[in-house]
């Protein structure tokens, strides 16, 4: 095996991890519940083969974005990502509303503050 220990792809897989292991340098071995994750969900071949078709700068990012994306379909294998951001669009739409209903009450506050304050200052004739 060598003095490093398997990846957790190879320690899953039960694989022997060389140098050249697509999954070591995205998926350590501290961590085996990224890429178990990942496998359930996209299996290691296809994760392999999409990571290959990448250049060695964004395979990092697309690594993050496949484990968001298995998380989100684990926990909603209908819509995964996509029902997250809904709820998430639907959660700014609801505050912005809120936000429009506090304003419209401080515009309305203010008005009756200066309404107020007009009827109590007397009234000066040019």
């Amino acid at each position: 095996m060598g003095a490093n220990p398997p990846c957790a792809s190879c320690k899953l897989l039960r694989r022997r991890c060389g140098k050249d292991c697509i999954f070591a340098p995205y998926f350590p071995s501290d961590d085996p519940h990224k890429f178990a994750l990942v496998h359930k969900v996209f299996g290691a071949s296809n994760v392999s083969k999409m990571l290959l078709e990448l250049p060695v700068h964004q395979r990092a990012d697309a690594v993050s974005s496949l484990v968001f994306e298995a998380g989100a379909r684990v926990r909603d294998p209908v819509y995964g990502c996509v029902g997250a951001i809904s709820h998430l669009q639907n959660q700014v739409s609801q505050l912005k509303m809120q936000l429009a209903v506090a304003q419209a009450e401080i515009l309305c506050i203010r008005m009756q503050q200066e309404e107020a304050l007009a009827s109590l200052l007397p009234l000066t004739c040019f």
